[in-house]
């Protein structure tokens, strides 16, 4: 519930000026998968690559997060919506000020997922599942996390003791299992190109 004695203040610079000026819309692309496949990695490198060419982009990353604006959050199904809540609302600021935002979560429930798409404009949330099958992702397993997970180290992991819903109509499917990394981050570049040059670049 909000206190009524907290006021919106308009900013002066409004969300079209900064498109005018980027010479590309904004726009949330939220990645979303299973722990190892690939999300952070591909997130990080097509930001890199839209950074060289001039785009305002930023990556939001699930661990980063968690080391501060989310430090007092865990794992259970509560958590993980306050974890993606939270995320939303700051997704959504860097949209308002112009800004392409890549978001790399597990965001395992459909529902959490849904709300922040009706947080910002129609065109402007993007969901990207970066599928990868399960067995896969544990022989990966880069953190070492599965491995804790079947040894009861962690509860509530995503793929083991808790769910991960799919997307049913994502933007983009990337498939990190059958495609290698890099043609997957040129996949994900090209997409918020095309979806970006309203604005001429």
């Amino acid at each position: 519930m909000v206190n009524k004695d907290i006021v919106w203040h308009e900013a002066s610079i409004t969300k079209h000026e900064y498109h005018e000026k980027n010479k590309h819309k904004s726009s949330i692309i939220w990645l979303t998968g299973l722990s190892g496949s690939g999300k952070s990695t591909i997130a990080n490198a097509a930001a890199r690559e839209l950074f060289e060419e001039g785009y305002q982009v930023t990556v939001l990353d699930g661990d980063n997060v968690r080391h501060g604006l989310n430090k007092d959050l865990g794992f259970s199904d509560e958590d993980r919506k306050e974890n993606i809540r939270r995320i939303g609302e700051v997704a959504k600021l860097f949209v308002e000020q112009g800004t392409i935002v890549i978001t790399a979560f597990i965001s395992p429930f459909k529902e959490d997922r849904d709300v922040i798409r009706q947080l910002v404009e129609e065109d402007e949330f993007h969901e990207v599942y970066v599928n990868c099958d399960l067995e896969t992702c544990e022989q990966r397993d880069p953190k070492g996390l599965y491995k804790k997970a079947r040894n009861g180290e962690i509860p509530f992991f995503t793929g083991i003791d808790s769910p991960y819903e799919e997307p049913e109509a994502p933007e983009l499917v990337l498939d990190t299992s059958q495609n290698d990394r890099n043609a997957c981050k040129n996949q994900l570049v090209e997409y918020v190109k095309t979806h970006a040059k309203s604005f001429g670049k």
